[in-house]
């Protein structure tokens, strides 16, 4: 599914869950089409309405971004009441209510603005940043997907009070960089900017394997499926690509990949499908890479994109 309702989840529907799944769940769900250029409508009209709030404003989905409002407020009092200033306009101009979180930095915004939803708003302000994270399930953390969640729980660790009290090098040696990153996001640590000009230059999926492998037809299949996710997310986005690369995280969490890129521009699933599947032979050919390990993750990823216009079908820019 694309995305579900509140009154759907409260049946155990979630975004990106198989139709036949849901309809498992709840058999009186009503399903409705997709109207993406409505939805790119709404879209540039909320992030215009919201880019006249920011110092600078950072999109990074079709319905979310991030705000730095540093000098259009003085103090968690007035961020407050600037908050409900821009819920108040969204809904009497687009008729639509928002989620707003507000906090020192961009990970706690995040984290903030999914704690309450829908027409939610959470302040937390700096010297209660320990105190709102603490008793939190690790995966409200940003990128804490189910087989991360399912490792940390295996090292004790549920909630991000217990990762952030956890030795960072076990977590280094655990997960790699990636552990001192939720270290430091686990102790409200985020000194990363808002960055005003976002620009899509990638577009990807991955997936963790519920068992490692070697086996080919195995990976092939992942390969087949990640594909065809990104393909949808161009075919949604309007973009054509040019290169075309593959990722693979073996057992030992070393982390390798392979790309391709094209003369031209390309737009179809074949041609991605076939150029993964090419790539990934380096690692599990018989002459293959890394002979012995076993993979943990695979991840496609297209980039090198350009914009086309539907209508003249034609490249309109390229990034």
């Amino acid at each position: 599914m694309s995305t579900c309702s509140y009154e759907a989840r409260e049946y155990g529907i979630h975004s990106a869950m198989a139709l036949s799944k849901a309809y498992e769940l709840c058999p009186g769900a009503t399903l409705l089409p997709v109207n993406m250029p409505l939805y790119k409508k709404v879209s540039t009209e909320l992030m215009s309405i919201l880019r006249r709030y920011a110092d600078k404003l950072e999109q990074v989905s079709i319905d979310e971004a991030f705000l730095d409002i540093s000098t259009k407020v003085k103090g968690w009092n007035e961020a407050r009441e600037y908050a409900q200033a821009i819920k108040k306009e969204i809904l009497e101009k687009e008729v639509l209510t928002c989620s707003i979180g507000v906090a020192p930095n961009k990970t706690i915004a995040k984290i903030a603005s999914d704690f309450i939803k829908p027409n939610g708003l959470t302040i937390v302000e700096q010297e209660n940043v320990r105190e709102f994270l603490a008793p939190l399930p690790v995966k409200k953390i940003p990128g804490v997907g189910p087989k991360t969640e399912q490792m940390l729980k295996r090292m004790g660790i549920e909630t991000v009070n217990q990762l952030a009290s956890c030795n960072v090098q076990k977590l280094v040696a655990q997960f790699g960089k990636y552990g001192w990153r939720l270290h430091q996001v686990a102790n409200g640590i985020d000194d990363s900017e808002v960055e005003e000009k976002w620009e899509r230059k990638s577009l990807s999926r991955e997936t963790t394997l519920d068992e490692h492998t070697r086996d080919r037809e195995l990976i092939y299949r992942c390969i087949d499926e990640l594909a065809e996710k990104v393909h949808k997310n161009l075919l949604a986005e309007g973009f054509v690509f040019k290169t075309v690369a593959i990722k693979v995280k073996f057992d030992d969490f070393t982390i390798h990949t392979r790309a391709n890129t094209f003369k031209s521009f390309h737009s179809d699933l074949n041609t991605l499908r076939k150029t993964a599947k090419e790539l990934m032979g380096v690692f599990i050919g018989e002459k293959g890479k890394e002979k012995g390990k076993q993979i943990r993750l695979v991840g496609v990823r297209v980039s090198h994109l350009s914009v086309v216009d539907e209508r003249q079908r034609r490249i309109v820019f390229a990034q």
